[in-house]
């Protein structure tokens, strides 16, 4: 499996595709917002020959979901995201966007196309993602675990040495806590720990070094 990460918007979301020989892919967390994020995207996805399958979003803060209605009205692909965050997240990304400094009353936010759950299994080309649902940063986060490369794709759940916040609506500290205790922390310590904001990391980095991760005694 191939991953491209892209930089974008005001707050540097890392959006990434996902792809493999059959040209099947998947964007996670389309953040762009301006006409050269965008055209940077298209024009990746044009080259190489990609077919987008997914579009998905680790969760529904504005950052993370910036680029949706551009991608799937550019792409022809569905947005996926997890129904937890659908009210009392997503149909607010405007006053979201407001509270950031993000002027994103132009951008078009679609209805989700469909709602994954904790288990659920995204195929596209040779790859699956597993699905793990990890509330704490906001409701209807999740992660995005490839056994086959030993990846994951947390979004704002774990930083390099840190985590995300967890004092915006819907965050809930002791939710974070016991998502990275129950579902990332029991990965193998090589996994490669893509974040949403941030430079990549593993398990055993974080479990060494991450003041916030959970520590068996």
């Amino acid at each position: 499996m191939q991953i491209q990460v892209f930089q974008n918007n005001p707050l540097q979301v890392n959006t990434y595709i996902l792809y493999d020989k059959t040209r099947e892919a998947v964007i996670i967390d389309p953040g762009m917002s301006t006409d050269s994020e965008k055209k940077a995207i298209a024009k990746f996805i044009k080259c190489n020959d990609l077919k987008v399958k997914y579009i998905i979003a680790t969760h529904p803060h504005i950052d993370h979901v910036l680029g949706a209605g551009f991608s799937v009205k550019a792409f022809g692909a569905p947005l996926w995201m997890h129904e937890g965050g659908l009210q009392r997240v997503y149909s607010h990304c405007v006053a979201y966007g407001v509270a950031f400094g993000i002027d994103c009353e132009k951008e078009d936010f679609p209805q989700p196309d469909h709602f994954v759950a904790d288990g659920d299994e995204i195929c596209f080309g040779d790859e699956t993602l597993t699905v793990l649902e990890t509330p704490g940063h906001c409701a209807g986060s999740i992660c995005l675990y490839h056994h086959a490369s030993g990846s994951v794709f947390v979004g704002d759940l774990v930083f390099r040495d840190s985590v995300g916040r967890s004092d915006l609506p819907t965050g809930d500290m002791q939710q974070l806590a016991d998502s990275i205790q129950n579902k990332i922390h029991p990965l193998p310590d090589s996994t490669i720990i893509f974040p949403g904001h941030g430079p990549t990391t593993t398990v055993e980095h974080e479990k060494n070094c991450n003041p916030y991760f959970y520590r068996e005694s």
